[in-house]
């Protein structure tokens, strides 16, 4: 990681047959890595064809503004708990909870506590 780089660059970390995980060492691990942007640090564990994978550590309060993705979206909570606002809706998701969006849902995303999240991106093809 000489060229100033935190962590090992995407090219090494999705370069395996097989990839293992334990949420929380890699959510304390962002933790470790110094304070948050915007109340919030990610680091994206797998992407490949039209998926990726991305682990989200964010500070109470914390609020990603609404956005779209052109693909299905997963969000599960691994601690604490986030507010989901979609099609004006909102959503609670605690620990093990598990929302899935449709893709091109306007959605916000809001932490009521430190919280993580696993959030999972499959793109429709276009």
């Amino acid at each position: 990681m000489s060229d100033g780089r935190v962590r090992e660059s995407p090219e090494q970390r999705f370069d395996a047959s097989v990839l293992a995980f334990d949420l929380s060492a890699e959510a304390a691990s962002i933790r470790s890595e110094g304070p948050s942007r915007n109340g919030h640090r990610q680091k994206t564990l797998f992407k490949g064809g039209t998926r990726t994978v991305a682990l989200f550590v964010v500070d109470a309060g914390a609020e990603l503004p609404e956005h779209r993705a052109a693909g299905f979206v997963t969000i599960q909570s691994v601690e604490g708990e986030v507010m989901v606002t979609a099609n004006g809706r909102s959503h609670a998701i605690g620990s093990h909870g598990l929302l899935v969006l449709a893709p091109d849902v306007l959605h916000s995303v809001k932490a009521a506590s430190p919280a993580s999240f696993l959030l999972q991106v499959s793109l429709v093809p276009s």
